[in-house]
C-alpha cells in the first residue's frame, strides 16, 4: 500500500513538472514558431504546405509518378534507363517549399531538433522497405566538411531512425576518403565522375555488412550520385542488399 501511495505521489509530481514546462516552453511548430498541441509537429498551416510524398512512386528512386498505386512495381524512365545500384528507394518529402525550408534548417541552421520529427516522417514512409535484419548507415561527410559543420545531419536522420523503428545503426560504417566540390549544378555524369572512389567502407566496420541487408539513409536524393557512390561500396564490401531511403526527394521536373 505503501509503494503504491509512493508511485501515485511521485506520478502526480511528474505532471505538476511537466505542465509547468509546458506553461514555460509550450510546444511549438517545428515549421513556424507558432503553438501546437504537441512537441516537434507541424501545426496545421505548416503541414498541409509541406509535400509529403504519397501515390505512386518509382520503387527505385522514389520520385512520385503519374497514375494510381495499384500494387506493382514500377519505374521511372530514368531507372528503367540505368537501373540504380541498390534494390529500392523511397523519399518522404518533395524539395520544394516548406519542405526544402526545412531540410536546409537542419543541413546548414543548427536546427539539429528536426532530425527527431523528421526521421518519424522517414519511418513512415519507409515501411514498406524495412527488414528485421537490416543495418542502418548514413550518407558520410567529409572529416573537414564535418569539422566545419559540427554535425552530419544525414547520421542524426539515421541515428533518430534507428531508434524509431528498433533496427541497428552504423553511423561510421562509410567514408568520405577525399573532399570532393559541391554537386550543385552539375549534370548526373558529372556527379557520378567527381564521387567516383570517393566513398569507402570503413576497414574496422566492414565485417558487420557481409551478407546483411543495408539501408541507406540521406537527407536529399538529387541524381543518385552520392547514394550511388555508397551502394556500390557497401556491395563492394559484401553487403546482401540494399534500399535507401531519404528526408527529401528532387522531384525531375523541377
Amino acid at each position: 500500500m505503501a509503494a503504491d501511495g509512493s508511485i501515485g505521489r511521485n506520478y502526480r509530481i511528474w505532471q505538476r513538472i511537466q505542465t509547468a514546462i509546458e506553461v514555460v516552453y509550450p510546444p511549438r511548430c517545428i515549421g513556424c514558431g507558432e503553438m501546437t498541441e504537441s512537441d516537434f509537429g507541424l501545426c496545421g498551416p505548416c503541414w498541409r504546405e509541406t509535400p509529403f510524398i504519397g501515390g505512386l512512386v518509382c520503387a527505385s528512386c522514389g520520385v512520385p509518378l503519374p497514375g494510381e498505386d495499384d500494387g506493382h512495381r514500377v519505374e521511372c524512365d530514368d531507372c528503367m534507363r540505368q537501373p540504380p545500384p541498390w534494390s529500392e528507394g523511397r523519399g518522404t518529402l518533395l524539395y520544394a517549399g516548406k519542405a526544402r525550408a526545412l531540410v536546409l534548417a537542419l543541413k546548414h541552421g543548427d536546427r539539429t531538433e528536426l532530425a527527431r520529427p523528421a526521421a518519424r516522417w522517414m519511418a513512415q514512409a519507409g515501411r514498406s522497405l524495412l527488414r528485421s535484419d537490416m543495418l542502418i548507415a548514413p550518407v558520410p561527410l567529409h572529416w573537414s566538411r564535418l569539422l566545419k559543420r559540427r554535425y552530419n545531419q544525414s547520421a542524426l536522420l539515421a541515428q533518430h531512425l534507428g531508434k524509431t523503428v528498433g533496427l541497428p545503426v552504423c553511423p561510421d560504417l562509410l567514408l568520405r576518403s577525399r573532399r570532393t566540390p559541391a554537386l550543385e549544378g552539375k549534370t548526373a555524369a558529372e556527379r557520378t565522375e567527381t564521387l567516383r572512389d570517393a566513398i569507402t567502407v570503413h576497414p574496422r566496420r566492414a565485417d558487420r555488412l557481409t551478407g546483411r541487408h543495408v539501408l541507406l539513409v540521406d537527407d536529399v536524393m538529387t541524381s543518385g550520385a552520392t547514394l550511388a557512390a555508397c551502394a556500390r561500396a557497401c556491395r563492394a564490401a559484401g553487403a546482401d542488399d540494399i534500399s535507401v531511403l531519404v528526408l527529401a526527394r528532387v522531384a525531375k521536373d523541377a
